[in-house]
């Protein structure tokens, strides 16, 4: 009795955390997340204008998230920017990273990509903070809002799926690279709705990312990103 009481309590405190926010506004933020993904292409792509890109993703969506929690306290809460279920959120996650990290070693092994050099360390330190920028934006914006519409009630799996897809079109022309954010996305997509963690996810996106790239896609992002633009 005492046990169903608490989670009836925890339930009602989750639902009251829950902000309000309109069709309209998740409909936006689903587009301006859109409107990123395009930038990407634009910017790094095409210009290859790779580092001022995303030094400004980071900036203005972080300028969007301290405007929004500015206004409604319990936003970070609801989006996954909370630190109370992190090592939970780790511990669910880690056994995927595992298997993520030796598959990567495998098949980098019988591609003869593994091309690991000290440029991986800086990648292991920054690009958590990108990983964290993009799961908030594909999973936190797109499958969140998608998930909680009041207008359009939609299946958790189509809304996963979709948003997988999104995160791999985005890697676009890299085969390696849509195929391995597509199973990432998956995974994240249904990590997100079972239990909310922005931080942890962007670790493990940018340490997995970061291994991704020296391993199986056998690019240099350090060199592509920070040594090109100082050069």
């Amino acid at each position: 009795m005492k046990s169903l009481l608490t989670k009836d309590l925890l339930k009602f405190s989750e639902e009251n955390l829950t902000p309000l926010i309109s069709d309209k506004r998740r409909l936006l933020e689903i587009l301006a997340v859109v409107l990123t993904a395009v930038g990407k292409f634009v910017f790094m792509d095409y210009l290859t204008w790779r580092l001022p890109f995303v030094v400004f993703a980071i900036i203005a969506w972080g300028v969007y998230i301290f405007y929004r929690y500015k206004r409604e306290n319990n936003i970070l809460k609801y989006w996954g920017f909370r630190t109370d279920n992190f090592r939970a959120s780790i511990k669910i996650m880690l056994p995927f990273g595992i298997i993520s990290v030796i598959s990567f070693i495998t098949i980098g092994y019988f591609l003869d990509t593994i091309n690991i050099t000290w440029h991986v360390l800086p990648l292991l330190i920054t690009y958590p903070i990108w990983g964290t920028i993009q799961q908030f934006l594909t999973i936190g914006l797109i499958a969140g809002n998608l998930n909680h519409l009041k207008s359009i009630k939609l299946n958790k799996i189509l809304i996963i799926i979709s948003t997988a897809i999104l995160f791999s079109v985005v890697h676009f022309p890299s085969i390696w690279l849509m195929f391995g954010t597509f199973i990432l996305a998956l995974f994240y997509g249904f990590i997100y709705l079972k239990k909310k963690n922005i931080y942890a996810m962007g670790v493990f996106h940018g340490w997995l990312g970061a291994l991704f790239y020296y391993t199986v896609v056998n690019r240099d992002p350090f060199q592509e990103i920070f040594l090109k633009f100082l050069n």
